[in-house]
């Protein structure tokens, strides 16, 4: 059995959630600093291996019109390391437009203060784009 990671790749931060063996839930696993990005793939690698990930959810985050624009670009270029890193993983990219919204919306709903904690929001990121790809595949 396998899980499916799902990644929200920022510029500073990159949320890490999982879903169950059953392939049906995202749960939040952490958040780990971009930099340095050797230790950040070690990190997403360790992971992987502990959890026995096949298939990873990169986040990508395109512009309103639907384009692809400079981070979009970014998190594809940190999907390829991770790629060269684990090349037995396969990479799914996800559409994240809004996800960073809908992630301090639920995290407001919940009374949670996300404001002072940036990781916390990465991190319901990371399961928002996980469970879209579930869902559509479910």
């Amino acid at each position: 059995m396998h899980k499916v990671m799902g990644l929200d790749i920022g510029t500073k931060r990159i949320g890490i959630a999982l879903s169950d063996f059953l392939l049906l839930t995202a749960q939040p696993c952490e958040t780990i600093n971009r930099e340095p990005e050797d230790k950040a793939i070690e990190k997403i690698t360790d992971i992987c291996t502990q959890n026995n990930v096949q298939k990873i959810v990169v986040g990508l985050p395109k512009n309103m019109n639907g384009t692809i624009g400079e981070q979009a670009h970014d998190c594809e270029n940190f999907a390829n390391l991770i790629k060269l890193n684990i090349p037995d993983c396969e990479i799914i990219f996800e559409d994240e437009r809004l996800t960073s919204r809908q992630a301090e919306n639920i995290l407001a709903m919940q009374g949670k203060k996300y404001t002072k904690n940036k990781g916390l929001v990465d991190l319901k990121s990371a399961c928002i784009i996980l469970q879209q790809y579930l869902d559509r595949n479910n």
